[in-house]
C-alpha cells in the first residue's frame, strides 16, 4: 500500500511516495520508472500526468501502482512489469523467454538501413534472416521500415517464438514473416540478402556480476556466450555461407569485442580477409555492430 488513504491519493502524492522509495533503494532511473508505471496504471500518457498532478487514483489503481512499485524495488525491470518495451519507436511484448530490447541494439537497425541504401536495395524484395530473434524486434522493425522485404526469424526457444509471432500480428506484419525453431541455422533454408544476429556475447563468469535487472530477469540462454563470450560468433561465422549469397551479415557485439568478431568473419569462407567490414556505434558511442559483406 502507499501509506496514504487510497480514496484520496493524488497523482502528485503517489509519485512522491514512489520516487522516495525507489531513490532510497538506489535505483538511478527512479523518475523515468515512476512516470512509466504511473501512466500505465492510469492508462494515460506521461504528459497527461505532468499536466494533471491533482488527479486522484481509485483504491484499485492505488493498490495496483503500489504492487508495481514493490516489483520494481525487487529490481524487476519496468518492461517486465508492464510486459512491453519500446524499440525504434514501436512497442514490443516481452516475456521471461525473451531478451529485453535495448536502445544499444538499434545500432543494428541503423546499420542495416544504411547498407540497404548503399546497395541500392531500397524498395527491393529483400529476404532478411534474424538468428536468435527473441521478441522479433530487429526483424520486425526492418520489415516495418522496408515494406517490400520479407523475413525469417529463428530461435532455439519456442516460447520466444510465440512472443515474436504475437508481435508480428500486433504490428500487422504476420504476412511477411515466417518463424523457425532451431539452433542458429538449423532448419533455415534459402539465400538471404541480409543476416542479423544479436547473439549471447557475455562471458559466462560475468553474468552473476551484472545488475539484477539483467542477471535475474533476462534469460541466461540469451546472455551466455561461453568462457570468452565469442562462442556463438565462431559457430555462426563458420556456417554463414549456407544461407547467404552476395549480401551482408550484421552482428551485435559486446564491449571490446568488435575487432575479435571482425577477425572471425574475415576467416569465414563466405567473407575472406579482404572483405568490406564496417563498425557501427551505439547510443553511448561504443562499437556495437560489426557488418561484413559476403562474397558468394
Amino acid at each position: 500500500m502507499l501509506g496514504l488513504e487510497e480514496e484520496d491519493t493524488s497523482v502528485a502524492a503517489a509519485r512522491g511516495w514512489a520516487l522516495a522509495a525507489l531513490r532510497a533503494a538506489g535505483i538511478d532511473t527512479a523518475d523515468i520508472d515512476v512516470r512509466r508505471l504511473l501512466a500505465a496504471t492510469l492508462e494515460v500518457s506521461a504528459a497527461h500526468l505532468l499536466a494533471r498532478p491533482e488527479l486522484r487514483l481509485s483504491a484499485e489503481e492505488a493498490q495496483l501502482f503500489a504492487a508495481r512499485i514493490q516489483r520494481r524495488l525487487a529490481r524487476e525491470p519496468v518492461s517486465r512489469i508492464l510486459g512491453r518495451q519500446q524499440f525504434y519507436g514501436r512497442s514490443f511484448a516481452v516475456s521471461p523467454a525473451t531478451l529485453d530490447p535495448r536502445p544499444d541494439s538499434e545500432a543494428l537497425i541503423e546499420a542495416a538501413l544504411e547498407i540497404v541504401g548503399l546497395e541500392g536495395w531500397t524498395g527491393a524484395p529483400l529476404r532478411i534472416l534474424d538468428i536468435g530473434t527473441g521478441t522479433g524486434c530487429l526483424l520486425l522493425t526492418l520489415l516495418a521500415e522496408l515494406p517490400q522485404a520479407h523475413g525469417v526469424g529463428s530461435d532455439l526457444s519456442p516460447a520466444a517464438l510465440a512472443v515474436a509471432r504475437d508481435n508480428a500480428t500486433t504490428l500487422g506484419l504476420e504476412g511477411r514473416v515466417t518463424w523457425c525453431a532451431g539452433d542458429l541455422l538449423e532448419n533455415v533454408e534459402g539465400d538471404f540478402h541480409m543476416v542479423l544476429c544479436n547473439p549471447p556475447y557475455l562471458r559466462s563468469a560475468e553474468i552473476a556480476m551484472l545488475e539484477p535487472e539483467v542477471s535475474r530477469f533476462d534469460p541466461r540462454l540469451a546472455l551466455d556466450g561461453g568462457a570468452d563470450g565469442l562462442q556463438i560468433f565462431r559457430r555462426l561465422s563458420a556456417r554463414i555461407s549456407g544461407v547467404i549469397g552476395r549480401g551482408w551479415i550484421l552482428l551485435e557485439v559486446g564491449a571490446g569485442q568488435a575487432e575479435a568478431v571482425a577477425d572471425l568473419l574475415r576467416q569465414a569462407p563466405a567473407i575472406g580477409s579482404a572483405a568490406d567490414v564496417r563498425f557501427y556505434t551505439d547510443v553511448s558511442g561504443r562499437r556495437r555492430c560489426v557488418a561484413a559483406r559476403t562474397r558468394n
